[in-house]
């Protein structure tokens, strides 16, 4: 795989993007036919055009295409749905895609939060705030620990803040103001409870 001068992987090597190529194939009608008729036993070009109604010329082309990305194999004439490479295709991507998923690991959370905020977190989103009040706790302590000890925000540094999570960032304010996780005066938030990481280097 031939890398970029930066270093990088160019993205048409992803796996995400062969993936999509690959699919994308599959999203034409025609081509879906073909290798609908392959996969249902039809091995030969005629035999396509029987079970898929399309004309010859366009099964032509679309054996063609298919083949060209390694979804059709063709041999002695007998054409075969190459299913593994497509299953390999998009278990990689899969994996691609789960490397680089925002876990709540790698945005700080601790040991006890992780189990409940897999539940609410998707790629560093909150994607709903829990109706329990547990839960919702166990949310809450974790954006606190987003606060800095001692550093004091002006309200619309806080919203910031908590929009990056979720777009109702003034419940989320709210409710860590009422759970005391949060203090306010007069405009300005400082926080007040939570998780301390003890590995945290002091001021």
């Amino acid at each position: 795989m031939a890398g970029r001068e930066d270093g990088g992987v160019p993205a048409a090597d992803l796996p995400s993007a062969e993936a999509t190529r690959l699919l994308g194939l599959l999203a034409d009608d025609r081509r879906l036919r073909v290798v609908a008729a392959v996969v249902l036993g039809a091995s030969t070009q005629g035999a396509v055009v029987e079970r898929s109604g399309l004309a010859a010329t366009e099964v032509r082309r679309a054996v063609d295409r298919l083949q060209r990305a390694g979804l059709v194999e063709v041999a002695d004439g007998r054409l075969t749905f190459a299913a593994d490479r497509l299953r390999d295709v998009v278990r990689s991507a899969a994996r691609a895609a789960d490397a680089l998923a925002v876990t709540p690991e790698a945005l700080g959370a601790t040991a006890d939060q992780v189990p409940v905020l897999r539940n609410f977190l998707r790629d560093g989103r909150l994607v709903r705030i829990p109706a329990a009040a547990g839960k919702r706790r166990v949310v809450l302590e974790f954006l606190a620990m987003q606060f800095e000890p001692g550093r004091i925000y002006p309200e619309r540094d806080v919203n910031i803040l908590l929009s990056a999570y979720n777009p109702d960032y003034a419940a989320l304010r709210r409710y860590l103001v009422d759970d005391e996780l949060l203090e306010r005066r007069e405009g300005f938030y400082w926080r007040a409870g939570g998780p301390i990481d003890l590995d945290a280097p002091e001021w």
